[in-house]
């Protein structure tokens, strides 16, 4: 086997971990009742669909995404002449037949290398009264995280517009996972939008189906503050919206798992609210009750089974569920950290604050975190990491399954592509989320040992 030394990145990625910035039309169709156009090639729609919204959990479409986006499906002409004509006729024809609350054009490739003026063409629309933005999220700007950024800020530039009126107290804008690319991202937004309600704060989640879709992101300059819960994403946004509205913000890079980590995340959330104490304290005392309840009845599996599990674990996806996980495992489970590998590629400018995250991962016990996105490379790194002398368990994508099999440990996919799961409404998250991560993660590894 070559030393991971020896091995250097190329330009060249064994089995992708995120795909394109156009693929942020799943950040369009994830708010209610609005549906994405795209002006690029033909397949470049579809492609992004299989990947992020089929093979990974077999999320479905909804209501105007998936395999029926409206698309230029730009041809050899519109290079050599220019693609506006094309793109003018298909915002024409889905006005007319299809029924939404706005629509959301983006940009692929081709069109913004030949410098197509979308903007001018969006414009003659929204000049006559259609909801209609645009973003220009050409491959080359970044991967669909920067698209992401791309589509909220075009949202809130063109659509929302400007506020200068009062605040409403207690009211919250939510900036977290990433809408599809995250397996989990519909209960998980849930399950944040319960505790954060639970604890007496109205709660304004934009993407998903607790939505209230594009009234809600009309309220957006009203609300007292914004949360940005990620690593990272969401903080350029969160820091547009400051520079905008004057509106505050407060960053949580943790996404709370379990009981611990959870009552934490909702006393910071209550004190820069400045909610009320008793009732926060009320509702976290009956979240415990309940989740550590629970926890007594899988610690009687814990203590007999003990034998069986295993000692070390990695974890090998994007930053926002990598943090959470490995705090949650460590804090909660007392699992020694083995590997741990971020995969999207987060701007430099944040990495060393992840980093930080990672030196305190717990009071007594420190890790490091590496960003890699090759999976040849990464899975060279685990083969070569210690996990002492019980199987590991690996917390990743379907790129592990067979790693896992190598290694004789047991796989649980977490993130991209998760292509043998299939997620409805399942949150690991919160103290449900973790409930629920609990019975996935032995039930799972008591199935490996048969």
């Amino acid at each position: 086997m070559p030393d991971i030394e020896e091995t250097k990145n190329t330009n060249s990625i064994q089995q992708i971990r995120y795909v394109c910035s156009i693929a942020a039309m799943h950040s369009a169709s994830a708010i209610p009742r609005v549906i994405p156009i795209v002006h690029c090639g033909p397949g470049c729609a579809d492609k992004q669909f299989m990947n992020v919204a089929f093979y990974n959990g077999f999320q479905g479409g909804g209501y105007g995404g998936g395999a029926v986006v409206p698309s230029t499906n730009s041809r050899e002409l519109d290079v050599v002449f220019g693609g506006e004509g094309r793109l003018r006729e298909l915002i024409k024809a889905s006005i007319k037949i299809l029924d939404t609350d706005l629509f959301v054009v983006l940009t692929g490739c081709i069109s913004d290398l030949v410098g197509d003026d979308v903007g001018s063409v969006v414009k003659e629309f929204q000049e006559q009264g259609v909801p209609i933005v645009y973003a220009e999220t050409g491959g080359f700007k970044g991967n669909n995280f920067t698209g992401h950024e791309l589509v909220t800020r075009a949202i809130i530039d063109q659509y929302v517009g400007e506020y200068d009126g009062p605040r409403q107290q207690a009211t919250v804008n939510l900036w977290s996972l990433l809408p599809y690319h995250n397996t989990f991202w519909r209960g998980d937004l849930t399950e944040i939008k319960r505790i954060l309600e639970g604890i007496g704060l109205k709660v304004n989640i934009l993407f998903g189906y607790e939505s209230k879709g594009v009234s809600e992101w009309k309220h957006i300059p009203k609300a007292q503050f914004n949360l940005v819960l990620s690593p990272w994403l969401g903080l350029q946004t969160a820091e547009h919206l400051e520079s905008k509205y004057e509106q505050p913000y407060l960053h949580v890079p943790v996404i709370p798992i379990g009981a611990q980590e959870t009552s934490s995340f909702l006393r910071k959330v209550a004190a820069f609210a400045g909610l009320d104490h008793a009732p926060v304290e009320e509702f976290i005392r009956q979240e415990e009750e309940t989740y550590y309840h629970y926890l007594e009845s899988f610690s009687d599996f814990y203590a007999e089974y003990w034998w069986g599990l295993p000692a070390k674990f990695a974890v090998v996806g994007d930053s926002a569920y990598n943090l959470a996980l490995t705090k949650f495992l460590v804090n909660q489970l007392g699992i020694i950290p083995g590997k741990q590998i971020i995969t999207e590629n987060p701007p430099e400018e944040y990495r060393e604050n992840i980093r930080e995250e990672y030196r305190k991962i717990a009071e007594d016990v420190a890790t490091d975190v590496e960003f890699e996105e090759d999976s040849y490379i990464i899975h060279q790194k685990i083969r070569q990491t210690n996990f002492g002398h019980k199987a590991p368990i690996i917390f990743g994508t379907t790129w592990e399954r067979d790693l896992a099999k190598e290694l004789k440990g047991a796989i649980v996919e977490v993130g991209f592509p998760a292509s043998y799961e299939l997620v409805l409404s399942r949150s690991y998250v919160g103290y449900r989320g973790a409930l629920a991560l609990l019975e996935k993660i032995y039930t799972t590894t008591v199935s490996a040992s048969a």
